[in-house]
């Protein structure tokens, strides 16, 4: 990472106090970017952002879905980067209120790239997008080039925010690059519908899971970190390799079931799986996994964190965070 090349950068956050969001502005933070983190929940209670990071953010409480608010940030702060990270980001969420998922997934994507149009100032927009935006293929893995075909709420989303940012940049040639990322995993992701931060917590409590899928889904898993220096590297190389306009896959590359997960982390646990299969979800993606071939090859980017070293680092912060919380 180049530390001359972010200090005093001005970057813009969208969905800062995420769990995405919150590792990305720690690392920012620590490269002395000037940030200003945009949510629609600030100061939350759960997050991994001490007070001296949030001390540290210029915060402004709003929503994608704000087109003036979203101009006035990038005018008034002569903003040069922008990571748009904010989104509804569950698949259930989006099934259940499909118009508030497609308002901030994919009418947020869109005044956030109308709201940079035309600044000059700005050298890098970096859209997040993800392995649901492919939607359900027969030919795996996922390459950048394959077709985006989302066909259930969440998953069309992804797709259209996706097919957006592309006609932004073909059209009025946007300075922007999009992720698409597997699951990612990590300390500090508070949201225990997902599979990882509920297993561990099911099996440092001694509770049974409760596994809404029938076991079977085939998924790869991304640590955090990974994938914080694949969007700071995409950063770094977009105007060096001329990267505008470009996807990348950003994976480890080693599917695995939904069950040999979640045994996995009990093993690592070291505690026998206790755990009841649901079977209730619905409009679940069966197999979907990424070929990421194509940062390795142009950004020199490589997954560093192997399932059972990024899980047991999890695992070792979730302990630390439920005793804490226990002696509260």
């Amino acid at each position: 990472m180049d530390l001359q090349f972010w200090k005093n950068k001005n970057v813009l956050i969208t969905g800062y106090e995420g769990f995405l969001g919150s590792h990305l502005s720690k690392k920012l933070l620590e490269l002395k970017a000037n940030l200003y983190g945009l949510d629609i929940l600030v100061y939350r209670k759960n997050t991994i952002l001490t007070k001296e990071d949030l001390n540290k953010i210029h915060i402004i409480k709003g929503s994608v879905e704000d087109y003036s608010l979203l101009l006035k940030i990038i005018r008034k702060n002569k903003i040069n980067i922008v990571f748009h990270l904010a989104a509804k980001s569950l698949v259930a969420d989006a099934l259940n209120n499909p118009c508030q998922a497609f308002s901030t997934n994919i009418q947020g994507t869109w005044n956030l790239l109308e709201a940079c149009r035309n600044h000059s100032q700005l050298k890098a927009i970096i859209v997040a997008s993800s392995d649901k935006a492919y939607g359900e293929q027969k030919k795996l893995p996922y390459r950048e080039d394959s077709p985006l075909m989302g066909n259930h709420p969440y998953d069309v989303s992804k797709s259209c925010a996706d097919l957006i940012a592309n006609a932004y940049y073909h059209t009025y040639q946007l300075p922007l690059a999009i992720s698409r990322c597997g699951n990612i995993y990590g300390p500090g992701d508070f949201n225990f519908s997902r599979i990882i931060p509920d297993t561990i917590r099911a099996g440092l409590l001694d509770k049974t899971l409760l596994i809404r899928s029938n076991g079977r889904f085939i998924r790869d898993y991304i640590f955090i970190d990974d994938v914080i220096e694949g969007y700071i590297l995409l950063v770094e190389k977009i105007e060096k390799l001329s990267l505008y306009g470009e996807a990348f896959n950003f994976s480890n590359e080693k599917p695995i079931s939904v069950l040999n997960l979640v045994k996995k982390i009990y093993s690592l646990l070291g505690k026998k799986p206790k755990y009841k299969i649901l079977n209730q979800a619905r409009y679940e993606i069966n197999r979907q996994y990424l070929d990421s071939s194509k940062a390795k090859q142009i950004l020199g980017w490589r997954p560093k964190y192997s399932l059972e070293k990024g899980l047991n680092i999890t695992i070792q912060w979730y302990k630390s965070y439920f005793e804490n919380e226990r002696y509260k």
